[in-house]
């Protein structure tokens, strides 16, 4: 569409303005360069003389692009042509920030131990008896495969790892090192070969009651450094207690199911403590729980060395249920407020009245049923804390190494 008239002598107007200004600012009678050169100018300054050649020209040569010339008149806008326009001139790129590479698993750090023979099997992996190839310690090797290499670390074995660093007690099995290989993880522990359930089924010591309350004194001992530490164990049982020979002392092993809890204590999943010591909130159905679910199986644990059997030994989990109430009593919204509402909990369930643990556990004197009863309360709120247990009457002849 062209412009005649009026409409064209005011656009020819108006640019013409524009060229005076222009030539005025840019080139009558003044001696300083263009306002752009100075912004390239300062920039340079600013990066300093050793800034990339290329990133300096780019401005420099936007800023030298052609100029409107003084006294011209702009042809209208349908006779104009870029031709005159100089192209943007074609840069260098960038460099691309380097992407961090994954640290590849060292073979060098493998090779300083040497597997021995396989002893078991962990929660999520295998574990061998090993041996340290400079200072010949032995050592245990607790295996555990990578299932796919792509989503690197499982979630499960960074929980341990991370927990078994910050957990440094003498009652808490220590790691000495992880090897990163490129289909599994190797954790380094301390080599114990000897656990609870394998002394209780081979030792006659348990007929000393002195023994039953060290080891219990140690476990409570270990679980209330956990607590305090903001860390549940979840998945304490005699297997997972490991013993020195030599020292006689207890520690607890195998942190593959523990996980760090706040306030409020977050949604757990249910599968995480051996049957036998699982406890009754758990087995409900609560779906959040905290530090008495460990205080439950230490009670059971407790009985067990007494009487060196276990004291639930339920084959399902309404067996188990049942194995409880039918010694515990089965509970109710008088006994255990809010217990009415657990998902699981069946108003049906048959009505066991409690019984005396002194009939269930006869040989344990009136300070170790106190004890006992208070780890046993059905009711969690109700439940005796870890410090609490350890300042208990039952302790108080115990020599505390």
């Amino acid at each position: 569409m062209f412009l005649t008239g009026k409409k064209l002598l005011a656009h020819t107007g108006l640019h013409e303005n524009r060229a005076v200004n222009h030539d005025r600012r840019g080139n009558a009678h003044s001696p300083s360069p263009p306002q752009s050169r100075v912004r390239v100018e300062a920039l340079r300054r600013a990066r300093g003389t050793h800034a990339p050649a290329h990133m300096n020209r780019v401005y420099e040569e936007r800023a030298t692009m052609p100029q409107a010339q003084p006294n011209s008149s702009p042809s209208p806008p349908h006779t104009r042509t870029h031709t005159h326009t100089t192209p943007l001139p074609t840069t260098h790129p960038l460099p691309r920030r380097r992407r961090r590479r994954r640290r590849r698993p060292d073979r060098r750090e493998m090779e300083q131990y040497e597997k021995v023979e396989k002893i078991g099997e962990g929660t999520y992996g295998v574990v061998y008896k090993g041996k340290h190839r400079h200072t010949n310690e032995t050592i245990a090797l607790k295996k555990i495969r990578l299932e796919q290499e792509d989503e690197g670390v499982p979630s499960t074995a960074i929980r341990e790892i991370s927990l078994l660093k910050e957990m440094q007690h003498r009652n808490i099995v220590r790691l000495q090192d992880v090897v990163h290989k490129e289909k599994c993880i190797y954790l380094v522990f301390e080599y114990l070969d000897l656990d609870l359930k394998k002394h209780m089924d081979s030792s006659p010591d348990f007929k000393n009651h002195r023994i039953v309350k060290s080891f219990l004194y140690q476990i409570l001992r270990g679980i209330a450094y956990c607590h305090s530490h903001r860390v549940l164990h979840r998945d304490l049982k005699p297997q997972n207690l490991l013993i020195d020979r030599r020292t006689n002392s207890l520690k607890l092993a195998d942190f593959g199911l523990a996980r760090a809890f706040g306030i409020p204590v977050r949604t757990f999943t249910h599968e995480v403590v051996t049957l036998w010591y699982r406890a009754p909130e758990i087995l409900l159905g609560a779906k959040h729980y905290s530090t008495p679910v460990d205080m439950w199986s230490v009670g059971c644990i407790f009985a067990e060395m007494v009487n060196q059997k276990p004291l639930f030994p339920g084959d399902s989990e309404i067996d188990e249920l049942f194995k409880i109430f039918s010694i515990m009593g089965t509970p109710n919204e008088e006994t255990w407020p809010g217990v009415a509402s657990l998902p699981d909990y069946i108003s049906t369930f048959p009505k066991w009245p409690s019984v005396d643990l002194a009939t269930v556990v006869p040989t344990l004197d009136s300070s170790g049923l106190d004890l006992l009863s208070k780890m046993l309360r059905l009711d969690p709120s109700k439940r005796i804390n870890a410090r609490a247990a350890l300042e208990h009457e039952y302790f108080k002849d115990l020599e505390v190494a």
